[in-house]
């Protein structure tokens, strides 16, 4: 591309950025879109560097490089992002109930506002891989193959639906200190791992313990994180006591789950990956004001915003862009990082060459099925107005998250 093509680009990328930031109302706090942004693509960079399909006597099966590579264990730490998910969503859910409140808006029709955002987008989810699953086992594939692709396409909605149980418990939780549900996961894991108790307990903690950082956003709502001091208490509190539980209690290392593993830190959540996450909302409350101060750049607020606008779309599709490339390689035969056993570094750097890949196929995915996450809201926060010409003028439309 010649000079004169680059400084066109830019030059269009600063006027669409512009338009953004012209459309975005008052007062938003952007540092709260930006740590959503944050949340989202580190779960989805995550599962794309951890999870392997790998090529095998023409079926595929479930890997990760954390199982052969145990020593790379500390990516999980840097992708593995759910609690900041979780504390932006009390957040913002507690703050929107009580918007709603002061406007006379009722309980039942403020959730159903909230949950058809959440659910919208899960309905074209399940309906193409229904359809893929039936043509998959129908064109003679192996059930094993079509289990493996089924149950990772479908592994984000499980976070759906405890978020959507939590929303659901915003009026009950507005008050509610997050001491509670840390002293259940504790516990829980006392009478799992310490008295031998049965392995089903570890179920509570699916609840209990994203229900941590989701008070923690309640919190926030209530003005109780606004000093420092508290970001730095849950950052080197929780880090201390994750380094404790793994070095001194025998707690998996890795906050994601690892094939072959006996026990799992997230599948159910653990005490380790509760604590972790106590320290990762430190850090985001900590980050608020750098956040809010980058924000305020055009093209950085526009690519959070273009996320925020985008975030169901993308958190539910990712896996199925990154199986919609593994499936379309196989036309060229066993491909590094995309097919091959995830056991050396080689596989490593190959994997990195491929992100750009997933991120166009997650793009088409995007537009395909975008039209699923329009729509919805709460009359809560806007994240951009969205203008459409009318016969009087401009007649602005709002993107509601």
């Amino acid at each position: 591309m010649t000079d004169l093509g680059v400084r066109a680009v830019r030059t269009g990328l600063r006027r669409r950025a512009a338009r953004v930031v012209a459309a975005t109302p008052d007062g938003r706090d952007r540092a709260v879109d930006a740590l959503r942004a944050v949340a989202v693509l580190g779960v989805v960079l995550g599962h794309w560097l951890v999870t392997a399909l790998v090529a095998d006597s023409g079926t595929l099966r479930a890997s990760s490089p954390l199982q052969h590579l145990p020593w790379l264990a500390p990516v999980s730490w840097l992708f593995q992002t759910l609690a900041v998910f979780f504390l932006v969503g009390g957040h913002v859910a507690t703050r929107s109930r009580a918007s709603a409140r002061a406007r006379g808006v009722r309980y039942h029709r403020w959730l159903t506002g909230r949950l058809s955002r959440l659910f919208k987008p899960v309905a074209a989810v399940l309906t193409l891989w229904t359809a893929a699953a039936v043509a998959l086992l129908l064109s003679g594939a192996e059930f094993g193959t079509v289990r493996t692709l089924v149950k990772l396409a479908l592994s984000p909605l499980w976070f759906l639906v405890v978020f959507a149980v939590l929303t659901a418990a915003t009026p009950l939780l507005t008050r509610l200190s997050p001491l509670w549900p840390l002293a259940v996961v504790l516990h829980v894991d006392l009478l799992r791992f310490g008295l031998g108790g049965p392995a089903w307990l570890g179920w509570a903690n699916v609840l209990a313990g994203w229900l941590v950082p989701y008070t923690l956003g309640a919190a926030w709502t209530r003005g109780e994180l606004e000093r420092p001091r508290a970001g730095w208490v849950l950052l080197v509190g929780g880090a201390a006591a994750t380094a404790l539980l793994v070095a001194g209690a025998g707690y998996p290392a890795s906050m994601v789950g690892v094939p072959g593993r006996a026990v799992s830190n997230l599948d159910p959540p653990t005490l380790a990956v509760v604590t972790f996450g106590l320290a990762q909302c430190g850090l985001a409350l900590l980050l608020r004001e750098r956040l809010r101060h980058a924000m305020r750049r055009p093209l950085a607020w526009a690519a959070v915003a273009l996320v925020n606008l985008s975030v169901m779309t993308v958190f539910l599709w990712h896996q199925t862009a990154l199986m919609a490339t593994t499936a379309t390689g196989l036309l060229a035969g066993r491909l590094p990082g995309l097919h091959t056993v995830p056991d050396g570094l080689g596989w490593v750097g190959a994997r990195l060459l491929w992100l750009p890949v997933f991120a166009l196929a997650l793009a088409v995915c995007g537009a395909a099925f975008h039209s699923f996450e329009r729509g919805g809201g709460d009359g809560g926060s806007r994240v951009v107005r969205r203008h459409r010409p009318s016969g009087r003028g401009t007649a602005a439309k709002a993107r509601h998250v």
